[in-house]
């Protein structure tokens, strides 16, 4: 064997030595974290048990957790502060079954889920959490945007429990395609004058979060992507490949209201794609029109007809109202059961 070649097999035992070791740290860490968050779950019990015992009187119930604070952190350490022992607290009656969560995600996460109140919309951050791996960041980012209630907005009862049980699925157009994007992180103020260029360029100096409120699956093609017909020139504003669907997905840009012929020319950038740009696995390209506004009628007339993945949805420069959210999902649970009564 010569020089070369045990220099090979040493880098092969290297590498293999690397991954196990690799390997069993990660395991580790999940392993505390799941020791950890069964154990402040646990402390959350004992407090919730020791007040449902009739051992808190009135008036020393809201200082129960400040002197169990200090005595423990006397005891213990740092950890138990007043605010991180009501997280506990509110953790056990948020998750009567510690399991559910312990071993998928961290105590961090879990401080961010039990801020919510709703067990559906809960449910949901908690399903993509762990699907799609969110970091602490990304999720209070989801939160603050609403992005349960602005899916929930578009469906009936069942498509919001399934939303609840089973986070987001890709299986059709529809699925990818949200009624509002919300685009805070671009920094435009609402009266700000700003031109579609501007909007784009804004766009694309904040892919990474743009990307983001579009949703998993998606990954950047082009920007002002070139196609010619006839000698003419023309350019889509944006273009995606979605890597679950399959399929070319077009952005066009409107700085206000949706105009029919801004439908009729996404009509033609989708049969452009779907003949020129298409390979033979591809499936039918998906357009979305984003606009500032959004005539719904016109919308109507203006796609009567034509090409079900051709879309038109609006986009916020602010975060949106979550007290109008709620009220719109109460009434869709509510309408649902008093449909079925009658």
């Amino acid at each position: 064997m010569n020089d070369l070649e045990q220099t090979d097999m040493l880098q092969v035992l290297v590498n293999e030595i690397a991954d196990t070791v690799s390997n069993a740290k990660r395991e580790l860490a999940e392993k505390v974290n799941s020791v950890m968050t069964e154990t402040y779950w646990t402390i959350g019990k004992y407090i919730v048990e020791f007040e449902q015992d009739g051992n808190v009187k009135a008036e020393y119930g809201s200082r129960l957790l400040t002197k169990l604070s200090h005595q423990l952190t006397l005891r213990l350490g740092k950890g138990y502060s007043r605010p991180n022992l009501n997280n506990m607290r509110k953790f056990y009656l948020c998750y009567p079954n510690c399991q559910t969560v312990s071993d998928k995600l961290t105590w961090s996460h879990i401080c961010e889920l039990i801020k919510i109140d709703d067990e559906l919309e809960r449910s949901f951050y908690e399903k993509e959490c762990y699907k799609e791996k969110w970091d602490v960041r990304t999720l209070r980012r989801q939160m603050d945007s609403a992005l349960f209630l602005r899916l929930a907005a578009s469906r009936d009862k069942e498509g919001v429990l399934a939303l609840a049980n089973e986070g987001i699925t890709y299986n059709k157009p529809e699925d990818i395609v949200k009624d509002t994007y919300t685009l805070e992180f671009l920094g435009i103020p609402e009266q700000e004058r700003y031109s579609e260029e501007d909007l784009e360029q804004k766009i694309i100096d904040n892919l990474q979060s743009f990307l983001l409120e579009l949703g998993k699956g998606f990954t950047f093609v082009g920007r002002q992507y070139p196609l010619t017909i006839n000698n003419i020139h023309y350019h889509v504003d944006l273009v995606f490949y979605h890597r679950i669907l399959k399929c070319f997905v077009l952005i066009d840009l409107k700085k206000n209201s949706v105009q029919h012929a801004d439908v009729g020319q996404m009509n033609m950038y989708m049969g452009y794609f779907a003949k020129e740009e298409n390979m033979e696995d591809d499936n039918p390209p998906i357009g979305i029109i984003l606009s500032h506004n959004k005539d719904e009628l016109l919308v109507e007339y203006a796609t009567y007809g034509m090409d079900s993945n051709l879309f038109v949805s609006k986009y916020e420069l602010y975060l949106p109202d979550r007290r109008e959210l709620q009220k719109l999902l109460n009434h869709i649970m509510e309408q649902d059961i008093k449909e079925k009564e009658e």
